[in-house]
């Protein structure tokens, strides 16, 4: 079985998030409890079944960093030399052919995909769509509200 992708960066970037929640927030869950717990009657008692909540996710997502951190492949993609060729770990400048619209996506690993930050998951349809083209490259691509099509106006590694 082959182990998912990760670039260098969002390693870096989980592992300071794991950090951050086995420490800082997990001392400040802990607290949440005790100060719920010290208010009396457990059934009843909102903050106390908040806290415990939070305690839940906090745990859980410890546990879903851990697991993918310890089974994933760190890809330096500054080592790739893929030139202007679209794979794992490029940041790719796109235009919209109808709109002009311009967006620049980083394709990613699962785990550290973020579309806020413009971080796509290497297994989403339109990170696959862009797998293997070039820079220069037009591309035609089903998006939940329609087809569209993109140029390729930039592809860089850093």
């Amino acid at each position: 079985m082959s182990r998912p992708p990760m670039t260098k960066k969002g390693s870096e970037r989980l592992r300071t998030e794991l950090e951050f929640l086995k420490g800082p927030k997990r001392q400040e869950i802990i607290a949440a409890v005790a100060e719920a717990r010290a208010h009396g009657d457990l059934k009843e008692n909102a903050e106390y079944h908040a806290a415990r909540e939070m305690h839940g996710f906090n745990e859980g997502r410890i546990s879903e960093l851990e697991a993918g951190l310890s089974n994933s492949e760190v890809i330096d993609t500054e080592r790739l030399g893929a030139g202007k060729r679209v794979v794992f770990g490029a940041i790719v400048d796109l235009e919209d052919e109808d709109s002009g619209d311009k967006v620049t996506y980083q394709i990613v690993g699962d785990l550290e995909a973020d579309i806020k930050q413009r971080l796509i998951a290497v297994s989403s349809p339109i990170a696959r769509a862009l797998i293997g083209k070039n820079e220069g490259d037009s591309f035609e691509f089903t998006a939940p509200n329609g087809v569209k099509n993109y140029e390729i106006t930039g592809v860089r590694y850093t």
